[in-house]
Parts: structure tokens; C-alpha cells; sequence
């Protein structure tokens, strides 16, 4: 149970700037990530975690493997940090104004002072036609305040969704931030594989490779919805999908143009009497309406309550 007003506001033009500045961050990290530790199923093993100060990539092999280097963006303090196994660690600020060339640059440097010998990637992922990392001096923005509210959100968020993920006993993802996309989401698998769809690409193959219920939450952009939302969408979409109903009332499906989103913004949560039951009943609801129309054994899937005699 959450209380009104534990949710922050979050409105995606105050902030659009940061937030693009700070995705190409995350983007930064992640393909350092990705580098580093082995592959997992559905592209897993490149995404960031929420972290008690902010978000992390968790523990990555280096080297001959003996070692593990850990990336976590600090924001209670505004740092990056890279710390070893080894004991050695270093950091440096975030702050407003500082481009994300700088941010790259400095990143180097401070796995090089930790003895990290990793390449980072200069190339951004689905960004449109802004420059290289290493020569982008355009995105600069790093307004504090509104990236710890969107820090606060992920946290939220995250504590909601590990509620929602103990009643399923099937396959299911990590809680986890895609740097693709800048969302933070939440996979339910029925076992069953999906056909691949016709002309797509390695990475969209490899993610709906089975069959998937996925909830989440992103900030906003541009391309889909200029304000954050909470989300589902169900893959391969079976037929009649949308004639599910949803919960609450200001939930709604929307057509994409390449499949159907339940969205419900995130203004109707954080105004709720308690957010936290909401974002729940919206998530089961989609659960629900995907799992229904996809036929998926849902008493299978469900963890039954404990024995306590």
C-alpha cells in the first residue's frame, strides 16, 4: 500500500531534455554491460536494475573472468560509480551542463583507474541521427531534482511489480530497466515458443522468441505517448485482445500501429486513493486479458497459497 502523494509528479516536457541525456547514459553503460556478461535469453543480460541508490548493472565479469566490476548510477549523491571486486573503485559527478561526450570520456577513465580493460560501444541504439557518443555535445541536460523523482518512480514501481511477480511460478523476467527504450518492465511466459515474425530483425527474434505478457512503465516520448505510462502488450497479440476489459476505468487499449498497448498514465496512479492497488489491479487486468485470449493455463501458472498446517 502506497499513500497519495508518494508517487511524484513527472511531467514529460519539464524533463525531456534530461531524460533524453540521461538515456543515452544508460545506453552507455548497458552496451558496456552487454560487453561483459554472458547472454541470457530475451536479451536479459544487458539491461540495468534498480539499486538502493539508483541504478546499477549489477556484477560483471572482466578480465580472465576472476573479477567482477560493478556500474551503478548513484543518485542520492549524482555520481557514477565503478567498483571492483578487487577493492579499487572511481567515480565522477553528474551534473547539468556536462555533455555526453564528457560522460563517455570520463567513463573511460574511470574503468581504466579501476583496472577495468573494457571497449564502450560509441554508437547509440535506435536514437534517430544524433552523433556518436563521443562527439555528442547536444545532450547536456541534467536536471537532479527531476531525475530522483524518476529514480522515486522506478522504485515504486519495482517494490509494486515484485508483489505482482509472486503469484506466477512460470517463467518470468527480472524486474529491469531496457536502455533500448528507457522502460522498466516485467515479463510472464506461457513455455509455449511464438513463430518468428516475418522480415524481423536478430533482436526482435531473440525477444519474442515465446510467447510473452509483458507490464512496465516508461517515462514518455515523442514516437508513442508524450506523458509517462504505465503498459502491457501481449506477443504474439491473439485475436480479440481488445475486447478484454481493463482496470481502472482510465485504463484503455491503444492501437500502435504494430500491435495493441493497455496503457494507463501514470497521473491516473500517482492521484489515486492508494496507487499501488491501482497499478496492481491494472497489471492483473492485463494479465488477465492477455492470458485469456491467448488461451494460457493460468491455474498452471499460479502459485498456489501456503500450507501453514
Amino acid at each position: 500500500m502506497t499513500a497519495p502523494g508518494a508517487w511524484p509528479e513527472l511531467d514529460y516536457a519539464s524533463w525531456r531534455d534530461t531524460k533524453q541525456t540521461v538515456h543515452r547514459f544508460a545506453q552507455i553503460v548497458g552496451k558496456l554491460r552487454m560487453s561483459l556478461v554472458p547472454f541470457r535469453n530475451h536479451w536479459w543480460h544487458v539491461t540495468l536494475y534498480v539499486s538502493a541508490r539508483g541504478l546499477t548493472t549489477g556484477p560483471m565479469p572482466y578480465g580472465d573472468g576472476a573479477g567482477l566490476v560493478e556500474v551503478e548510477f548513484d543518485l542520492v549523491d549524482h555520481r557514477l560509480r565503478v567498483r571492483t571486486s578487487d577493492g579499487r573503485d572511481a567515480s565522477f559527478a553528474l551534473r547539468d551542463r556536462v555533455p555526453c561526450a564528457d560522460f563517455y570520456a570520463d567513463l573511460a577513465v574511470a574503468l581504466r583507474e579501476a583496472g577495468v580493460g573494457a571497449e564502450l560501444d560509441p554508437h547509440p541504439f535506435d536514437l534517430g541521427d544524433g552523433p556518436a557518443f563521443p562527439d555528442d555535445r547536444l545532450h547536456d541536460r541534467y536536471d537532479a531534482d527531476a531525475v530522483e523523482r524518476f529514480w522515486r518512480i522506478l522504485r515504486l514501481t519495482d517494490t509494486a511489480l515484485a508483489r505482482f511477480q509472486s503469484g506466477f511460478v512460470g517463467k518470468a523476467s527480472p524486474r529491469h530497466l531496457f536502455w533500448h527504450s528507457f522502460d522498466f518492465a516485467h515479463a510472464r511466459y506461457s513455455g509455449r515458443r511464438a513463430p518468428v515474425a516475418e522480415g524481423a530483425d536478430r533482436v526482435t527474434a531473440e525477444a519474442y522468441s515465446h510467447e510473452v505478457i509483458a507490464v512496465g512503465w516508461w517515462p514518455g516520448d515523442e514516437r508513442t505517448t508524450p506523458f509517462p505510462a504505465f503498459y502491457s502488450y501481449t506477443a504474439p497479440e491473439p485475436e480479440n485482445l481488445r475486447d478484454q476489459a481493463l482496470e481502472p476505468a482510465a485504463a484503455a487499449w491503444q492501437d500502435t500501429g504494430n500491435g495493441s498497448l493497455a496503457l494507463l498514465p501514470y497521473d491516473d496512479v500517482r492521484t489515486a486513493a492508494d496507487p499501488e492497488v491501482t497499478l496492481l489491479a491494472f497489471f492483473e487486468s492485463a494479465y488477465r486479458a492477455g492470458s485469456t485470449a491467448a488461451g494460457w493455463d493460468v491455474e498452471l501458472l499460479a502459485r498456489r497459497p501456503l500450507q501453514t498446517k
